[in-house]
């Protein structure tokens, strides 16, 4: 049973360079990205606006999510990232990370939240899981990451007006 956390920690930076790359999903600069928005967020605290909720397996790093409120909206927010090793895959820790993630987003007076993929055959399963959550594809504009390869935008409503 993972134990969650929300508090950042130094060596979390690392871990998570490793646990993103361990998926096979993201290229060498997304997985530098996932590093820095850490990075940033342990230099600038909140300001960074970044926040993060981390699931551990006796000390090890599971998976985790990252989220913040969209600048410039009244009450939009954007998972920015959702990743779970693949051993541990195909048990809810995505499902429970990301309904946290949620709860967290309300919590702080977020109403919605957005997501964005990718359109290539390798995201299937993930696309799959943001609609059996409950998530609707909202928008796409293709050719957006290359040739091809069209930004899959997916929003959840949290709270009914």
């Amino acid at each position: 049973m993972p134990e969650y956390r929300s508090q950042l920690r130094a060596s979390d930076a690392e871990a998570v360079e490793h646990l993103v790359a361990a998926t096979g999903f993201f290229n060498a600069e997304e997985v530098g990205i996932a590093r820095e928005l850490v990075d940033e967020t342990l230099h600038r605290g909140a300001a960074s606006g970044y926040q993060f909720l981390f699931a551990e397996n006796d000390g090890a790093l599971s998976g985790y999510s990252s989220f913040g409120r969209i600048p410039g909206t009244q009450s939009n927010w954007d998972l920015y990232w959702i990743v779970v090793h693949p051993a541990c895959q195909g048990q809810g820790l995505g499902r429970k990370l990301l309904q946290a993630s949620e709860q967290a987003v309300q919590c702080q007076g977020g109403d919605s939240l957005w997501i964005e993929t990718s359109s290539r055959p390798l995201y299937a399963p993930t696309r799959a899981f943001y609609l059996a959550c409950g998530y609707a594809l909202a928008a796409q504009f293709e050719d957006f990451y290359a040739a091809g390869d069209a930004k899959c935008m997916y929003r959840r409503r949290l709270a009914l007006d």
